[in-house]
């Protein structure tokens, strides 16, 4: 697919339509409150994986409402001080994986934390473990209309929450350095890096990747693409309701997370995305508040993005901060 989206003088300047709520900060502080009242509790199993670099751990944790959150943590066999932290998202549809998967990170000597998403990881990939035990009123199938009717009901209020309390866990193990954590992800895990960003005071710098849950109302009308044409086959159905929709959404807008980005960022887009248009990334990072930022443009790909070869650029990017 050409590129289809603005021009790149004309998104290296767009800063997104979605409207933030007067209360945006008042939500996140009461959810995140509310959450907290209840006990952490994590839980870090070793796990026997035939692998000779790197120990894993099957870790559990309480997010959202109590409800128990999986993740693995990875950390280099052998290691007996405090190590650097990557806390990683990962995209629509997949799961934490299985224990042997996702070595990169712990194989440059740093701590690595995986989080499982709620209710995902039965798309693609190894799997996942951890079930969303609240329901919704009828949705459509997948999940970017689970409890769509209210900020407060809306399935990602759950997820964003649990990914707040994923760092928070991580960062309890005595072989991780809380004062060097870094959030990254690709996809819908590049959106819940920018969330965590914002909610988590001080981690040392994000990554988000193609990242997805930004700018809700160009992203809805501009692409046919799931996860986001689920939202726009809902209001297909749904006639007339989609003031209610954007303003639950617009609690969960990267935008308004990026402008209160805190810490160095690295963006990546790619100009013929259908998935997470270029538009809709731009908006996030033009908006991202901290002023040292870069966002990596790649040219000729689709949401696959820059793939190993950004991979590489993070590589390189990260050693200046953890």
């Amino acid at each position: 697919m050409p590129q289809f989206d603005l021009p790149l003088d004309e998104l290296r300047a767009y800063h997104g339509h979605s409207t933030e709520p007067e209360d945006f900060d008042a939500f996140w502080q009461k959810t995140l409150q509310e959450t907290r009242a209840h006990e952490l509790d994590v839980r870090f199993e070793p796990v026997v994986t035939g692998l000779s670099t790197v120990q894993v751990y099957d870790v559990t944790f309480r997010g959202f409402g109590g409800h128990p959150v999986r993740g693995w943590l990875r950390l280099p066999a052998g290691a007996t001080e405090p190590l650097p932290l990557v806390v990683e998202f990962v995209g629509y549809g997949n799961g934490r994986g299985l224990a042997h998967e996702h070595l990169l990170w712990s194989s440059t000597g740093r701590a690595h934390f995986v989080m499982d998403t709620r209710g995902q990881g039965s798309a693609f990939g190894g799997g996942g473990a951890t079930p969303d035990p609240v329901g919704s009123a009828p949705a459509y199938p997948g999940f970017m209309t689970r409890g769509i009717e209210e900020p407060e009901t809306y399935y990602y209020r759950r997820v964003i929450t649990d990914a707040v309390r994923a760092v928070e866990a991580a960062r309890t193990h005595p072989l991780t350095d809380a004062t060097r954590t870094v959030a990254l992800g690709h996809s819908q895990g590049g959106g819940l890096s920018l969330a965590v960003g914002a909610l988590v005071p001080d981690l040392v710098a994000v990554a988000p990747d193609t990242p997805f849950l930004c700018d809700f109302p160009r992203a809805i009308k501009m692409t046919d693409r799931h996860p986001y044409r689920e939202i726009g086959l809902y209001l297909k159905t749904h006639r007339g309701r989609s003031a209610e929709v954007l303003r639950t959404l617009s609690y969960f807008d990267g935008v308004h997370f990026a402008a209160r980005g805190r810490v160095p960022a690295l963006f990546s887009t790619a100009l013929e995305d259908q998935t997470c248009p270029p538009s809709t990334v731009f908006a996030a990072f033009n908006t991202w508040a901290h002023e040292d930022k870069t966002i990596e443009v790649y040219d000729f790909n689709d949401h696959e993005g820059g793939g190993p070869h950004h991979e590489a650029a993070k590589l390189r990017w990260l050693g200046s901060y953890a």
